[in-house]
């Protein structure tokens, strides 16, 4: 099975959050998960939902800050197995194109 979330963690703060974010991006490695960084969050996939909420955990934690926020949204389809990547194909197959564009 394969869990698939969108996480954003972030101190909450007027300044950058660049080098905060950094590290929440570097806890995931810690952990047996697949993980892409956009700028909205981090899409991760992981084997189950357990070990998708210890590597969310850990990213919420290495973040530092008198106030943190955190947002996880979890895909939990347990009728197949589909990955991040499959899901944008087929919305690109509908489109007849990338799923993208740029101005």
């Amino acid at each position: 099975m394969t869990v698939i979330a969108l996480l954003s963690v972030a101190p909450v703060t007027e300044d950058s959050m660049a080098g905060e974010v950094a590290k929440a991006v570097e806890a995931l490695d810690e952990f047996d998960v697949s993980y892409e960084t956009n700028p909205m969050g981090t899409v991760i996939e992981a084997e189950s939902v357990d070990d998708l909420f210890a590597a969310a955990q850990a990213a919420h934690e290495a973040v530092d800050g008198d106030r943190v926020s955190t947002v996880l949204k979890i895909d939990d389809k347990r009728t197949s197995d589909q990955r991040a990547q499959e899901k944008v194909d087929a919305v690109e197959d509908v489109l007849g194109r990338e799923a993208k564009r740029e101005q």
